[in-house]
């Protein structure tokens, strides 16, 4: 599935949801970027959709506590492709019966 939104606002949705949700957390930008061990610019600049270091987007989201959301960008359980193969599939449509006519 593919978005319709640009790069530039997929950024600011998401620098939206970060200043959410420090502001439920009810802490400023200041002591986010000193809990998280950032520059205070990345906050900003993360919050402001325009990014910062996947260093410090790590950091802050920790300190958020939502690091949860990294994991939720690429599957935890690495999947063989070789096993994909040997899987069995499942059936797509049902036999034809043999003698049946098809009107």
């Amino acid at each position: 599935m593919q978005s319709s939104k640009t790069s530039e606002e997929l950024e600011v949705a998401f620098g939206q949801q970060l200043r959410d949700l420090r502001l439920r957390r009810n802490i400023d930008q200041r002591q986010l970027a000193e809990q998280a061990g950032v520059a205070l610019n990345a906050v900003k600049n993360l919050e402001n959709g325009r990014g910062a270091t996947l260093t410090s987007l790590v950091k802050v989201l920790r300190t958020l506590g939502r690091a949860d959301w990294l994991e939720t960008l690429a599957p935890t359980v690495a999947v063989s492709p070789m096993r994909m193969l040997k899987a069995k599939q499942p059936r797509q449509r049902a036999s034809k019966s043999k003698g049946s006519s098809h009107v």
